[in-house]
């Protein structure tokens, strides 16, 4: 059989896909990358917030014309959306042939490799909480990093989050079956490591027994793989950040001076509704013992904007304090409710048009700022990853200082390079959100 797994959502999201991958392989399939040719489709959905159910919703419809028109022989689900509301998919949607729920990778390779079956009731068997722990995993030669999941699940109740409903309880992964996986993407080529996770600070705290493994202890071990040259720590928690992984990500080591740390408010009475067991005073003395530990951490942040009851005073304070703090990354999205969060029960939400108004205000005060940022860094010189290679040879890359797909790019032509080259690069030219570099000979 060939198949095709459509990756949406988020990259712990794509991690899971690329099991589905390794396992269907593994059971004797053939993968293909054009869903003209496969005979049975994998949608890997997202169901975070509206926006991606409806992306999952409508990709599945997508591949069901092929169905249709008799292109496509089984359409299957599986992913968040499908964790969160697989019997309503099947309900309403007849051109799935099933849906699974994370966790379901065995059903889900007997299933889909039995594709003559037509019960959906036995499709749905495995719609229930698990955890991958590796022993294989497809990997895609495409890029020179890969990320890598270290836990799964959340035990915090922000009042907007749906996650803990999809995904269950944290469980922290075995430090061994990380290792072994980080061994592999080493092997296959993969020089930065991207750890995914729902709070990559709790790392470990759920072990039990003498010498349980902390998110210091996963990346020193991390480090002595041999081909790893960076190592991206991701979603760090503001309320469990402590001074030791500040210090750790600060210092001379493979893992990078990148702290992304989600804030999502900074106006305490908000941060008091979202349940985010924060308040003003602590991001501001957080982001000052960053600052001061390193100069050279960069700072990554969201914020959610027009969450219900925000005042117009609320929004204007972390409008200001946006412009006061200058972030080196920021991402902002409105508020989306969703059914089964406490925050979907709250009074006061706030109209779209109203959120929309503020999130562009926003990201203006964020695009100056980040604009004023890369001019600073014109005749600088950064060490890139060479990402891509375009058809006119046009190198892409990043620096240390940027996660692929929602970071600032640095672009370098006139050199023989290939994906996966560290170079040195001079910053001849930033515009806009786009750096321009040269190579810097030794």
């Amino acid at each position: 059989m060939k198949f095709y797994v459509h990756k949406l959502g988020c990259p712990k999201n794509d991690v899971d896909a690329d099991y589905i991958y390794a396992r269907l392989i593994n059971e004797g399939h053939t993968p293909v990358r054009d869903p003209d040719k496969a005979d049975s489709i994998i949608v890997n959905t997202c169901g975070f917030i509206l926006p991606a159910k409806e992306e999952s919703i409508n990709e599945i419809l997508r591949f069901g014309q092929l169905k249709k028109d008799g292109i496509l022989k089984n359409l299957y689900a599986s992913g968040c959306l499908s964790q969160r509301n697989g019997d309503e998919l099947l309900k309403e949607m007849p051109e799935l042939d099933g849906a699974f729920g994370l966790g379901a990778l065995d059903s889900m390779a007997k299933i889909i490799g039995n594709s003559s079956k037509t019960d959906k009731t036995i499709k749905m068997e495995a719609r229930k909480l698990g955890y991958l722990s590796w022993n294989n995993r497809f990997i895609s030669d495409d890029y020179p990093y890969a990320y890598l999941k270290i836990s799964d699940g959340c035990d915090r109740g922000c009042t907007y989050c749906a996650i803990p409903g999809m995904r269950g309880k944290f469980r922290s992964r075995p430090l061994d079956s990380i290792l072994r996986e980080a061994e592999y993407l080493a092997q296959n080529g993969k020089k930065e490591i991207i750890l995914v996770s729902q709070e990559a600070t709790l790392y470990g705290y759920n072990y039990k027994g003498d010498n349980p493994p902390n998110i210091i202890r996963l990346l020193q071990e991390l480090e002595k793989i041999e081909g790893i040259e960076w190592i991206r720590l991701m979603y760090l928690y503001p309320a469990e950040l402590s001074e030791e992984v500040i210090e750790y990500l600060a210092g001379d080591n493979k893992t990078v001076n990148y702290f992304d740390l989600p804030f999502q408010h900074v106006n305490s009475n908000v941060l008091k509704r979202m349940q985010r067991n924060v308040d003003r005073p602590h991001i501001e003395k957080l982001i000052e013992k960053i600052r001061t530990i390193s100069k050279n951490a960069v700072l990554r942040t969201t914020f959610i904007v027009g969450f219900p009851g925000e005042t117009e005073e609320e929004y204007e304070e972390l409008r200001d304090f946006i412009a006061e703090q200058k972030f080196d990354r920021m991402g902002v999205f409105t508020y989306s409710s969703e059914e089964g969060t406490p925050a979907h029960e709250m009074a006061d939400q706030i109209p779209e048009d109203v959120k929309n108004q503020r999130l562009d205000e926003l990201m203006l005060i964020q695009q100056e700022i980040a604009f004023e940022k890369n001019n600073s860094l014109l005749g600088s010189t950064q060490k890139v990853i060479i990402d891509f290679i375009d058809e006119s040879s046009l190198a892409i890359g990043r620096t240390y200082g940027d996660c692929p797909d929602v970071d600032l790019e640095v672009f370098i032509s006139g050199a023989e390079l290939s994906v996966g080259d560290m170079v040195n690069a001079e910053i001849i030219r930033a515009e806009g959100y786009d750096l321009f570099g040269k190579i810097v000979k030794d």
